[in-house]
């Protein structure tokens, strides 16, 4: 079961939970030049030009958490917080991961850069970037 939850609830969990990790969803451009949370591990859940699932995306994670945490157990036991720009991309991801075998599953609902206000903008109500949370921009 996917739990849900806030940017803010996402870093109590990343700071709680060492074996825990923070995985960006977004397109390359938007990790990049938009920003991202500091220390997330980005694997693409889609990518320019096709915009077509990542073929290879759960082996991906599963390479990338081998290499991060240098694991001593099977990469599905630790928890996962997927996150993209809004929380659907991350969802998605995150629905995949499950059928896949991973277990502990959080989606982080507001994203990073939040819902658009009445102004169709984003990071004025909520998201990882309102709350203040870590982040830095290439």
């Amino acid at each position: 079961m996917i739990k849900e939850i806030t940017p803010l609830q996402a870093w109590e969990i990343l700071q709680a939970d060492r074996s825990s990790t923070l995985l960006d969803v977004r397109s390359t451009i938007e990790f990049e030049y938009v920003g991202h949370p500091l220390d997330a591990l980005h694997i693409p859940w889609k990518e320019a030009p096709d915009w077509q699932v990542t073929a290879d995306f759960v082996d991906k994670v599963r390479t990338a958490l081998q290499k991060k945490l240098g694991l001593t157990r099977p990469a599905e036991e630790l928890p996962i917080l997927a996150i993209c720009r809004s929380g659907v991309r991350s969802l998605s991801a995150a629905e995949l991961l499950e059928r896949e075998g991973f277990r502990q599953l959080y989606n982080v609902i507001e994203g990073f850069e939040g819902d658009r206000d009445n102004n169709n903008h984003r990071n004025t109500i909520n998201g990882w970037r309102f709350h203040g949370l870590p982040w830095q921009q290439s």
